[in-house]
């Protein structure tokens, strides 16, 4: 299982959110793109970066240090947040980034999600955020009505490279992963899944690996030193 370290802008600054609550944040970095070049220096084969800022407002707010974060990286770096039109995924994807993650957009307009995956084949992940199985959008704040499965299997069907589920819930509160939901729609979906919120201890990254999921997202827990890069990239290989 790679392990795919998080960077989350907020007023330009690289935190973390509680459970997605813009209240309940903390700032952990000032100047992303210095923290994408050690996290590249520390053996991950990808970087995961959301522009938080973009998720709450709908419009990417973050272009310019994304676009620094991206010529620093060594590494292919994942873009989320704010993308919502074919104008602002061709400009994430056109600035270099490998990956472009559509959330809200994928529920609101699913003919566009459909046609970004046609268009940049392997390179379109789907966020599947969801609060008691129920997917949430807009930065978290709404709810959309569909089930998390129903979502990653719509997102199968136009040819996503991923899904990215997030238990908004467990986001950031290292209360451990929902490994049995996060199974249960890579199975659903029969494409890649990439597990993310609540990683919190090692043992958090065996029992994904241990289930199967080929990819986890580590944010917090990462930041507050419960362990090192080099750790997690071990535990999620056994």
């Amino acid at each position: 299982m790679k392990v795919i370290p998080a960077i989350d802008l907020l007023d330009g600054k690289v935190v973390r959110l509680l459970e997605g609550r813009r209240d309940q944040v903390t700032v952990y970095h000032q100047r992303a793109w210095e923290l994408v070049a050690e996290l590249a220096a520390g053996g991950v084969e990808r970087i995961h970066v959301v522009d938080l800022d973009g998720a709450f407002s709908g419009a990417r707010a973050h272009t310019g240090i994304v676009g620094k974060i991206i010529d620093a990286a060594t590494v292919p770096i994942q873009v989320g947040g704010g993308i919502r039109d074919r104008a602002a995924l061709d400009a994430v994807l056109g600035a270099g980034a490998g990956f472009a993650v559509l959330g809200t957009a994928a529920v609101k307009n699913p003919d566009f999600a459909a046609a970004a995956c046609a268009a940049y084949p392997g390179r379109i992940i789907v966020a599947v955020d969801a609060v008691n199985g129920e997917v949430a959008v807009e930065g978290w704040v709404e709810r959309a009505g569909i089930t998390a499965i129903e979502l990653g299997q719509r997102a199968a069907g136009w040819g996503a490279a991923a899904l990215l589920y997030t238990d908004v819930s467990r986001d950031g509160a290292k209360v451990g992963p929902n490994v049995e939901a996060t199974a249960a729609i890579a199975a659903a979906a029969g494409i890649p899944v990439i597990a993310s919120g609540g990683v919190g201890a090692l043992d958090d990254l065996r029992d994904l690996a241990a289930a199967g999921i080929e990819q986890v997202i580590v944010g917090r827990a990462l930041y507050d030193r419960r362990f090192t890069l080099a750790e997690a990239i071990e535990a999620a290989s056994c």
